[in-house]
């Protein structure tokens, strides 16, 4: 029994995953400048990060080996990030398509990364739970695959860092689906800072194939597990488009293409 003249420690949650060098951010994560993410500027422009994730890093090859270990062992809570040094954690800017095989994993934990973005594969971790990429602050958007974890119904994220947040409401990068800007796309490789992602693998909505001319870009935000998130839909026609559902109260109703589109009030107003 404690005294109750004595101080309560509270543990913290986070302790094997929070900032390895006190006072070092940069040393493991880069800065991002994509908006100002402590007050409100509903007018900035935003785009897409542009970086391409270095096959050959030592971080993303320990973080290739750490997932196959993952998917071996059949382990339910998975942190790739505390088995690398900060070096390698800031050279892990997404996660490998191979995600998909962690489909025992209920917790997953990318708390203070470095990653600007997640492949439509996290859509096939079928008994994810609860997701915390909290404080990764350049991580602004997901993929709408993600809606496939049905069992996901915890989530940790820094909410200021995302685009259209209720708080900031900063736009959304503007997507164009003409059929001029997919003239000669290759869905194998994309321009991540023009689509976000780096390669089409099949349509977010019914799964099915994306023609070359077929694309279909649009934004939605939904919530996901306990927050709501802007998530990019790659859709292989208006008719999938059509048949996404309609976005939550407080936020921009129905899918978009982004760009300065009007949004509800920041909550700070």
């Amino acid at each position: 029994m404690t005294d109750r003249g004595e101080p309560q420690v509270v543990a913290n949650r986070w302790a094997d995953v929070s900032d390895p060098v006190p006072g070092g951010r940069g040393i493991f994560r880069d800065f991002c400048s994509c908006f100002d993410q402590s007050r409100p500027h509903p007018r900035a422009r935003v785009g897409f990060h542009a970086e391409r994730q270095d096959p050959t890093a030592p971080g993303w090859r320990r973080l290739l080996e750490l997932v196959e270990e993952a998917a071996a062992d059949g382990r339910e809570e998975f942190k790739p990030l505390i088995e690398l040094s900060p070096a390698e954690r800031r050279q892990v800017i997404t996660l490998p398509p191979s995600i998909a095989e962690l489909t025992a994993v209920k917790h997953l934990v990318l708390y203070g990364s470095n990653l600007v973005g997640l492949p439509p594969e996290i859509g096939a971790m079928a008994s994810l739970e609860e997701f915390t990429p909290y404080t990764s602050y350049r991580l602004h958007w997901f993929p709408y695959e993600i809606t496939r974890c049905r069992r996901l119904t915890r989530s940790a994220v820094s909410t200021r860092a995302l685009f259209g947040n209720f708080k900031l409401r900063p736009p959304f990068p503007k997507l164009t689906s003409s059929p001029e800007s997919l003239m000669g796309l290759d869905p194998e490789r994309l321009d991540p800072g023009r689509w976000g992602p780096t390669a089409l693998q099949g349509c977010s909505v019914c799964g099915g194939p994306i023609a070359q001319d077929g694309l279909q870009q649009v934004w939605i935000s939904l919530r996901v597990a306990t927050d709501v998130l802007p998530l990019l839909v790659n859709a292989c026609s208006p008719e999938c488009v059509a048949a996404l559902p309609g976005g939550v109260r407080d936020y921009i109703p129905t899918a978009h293409r982004g760009g300065r589109v009007d949004q509800p009030p920041p909550y700070w107003d």
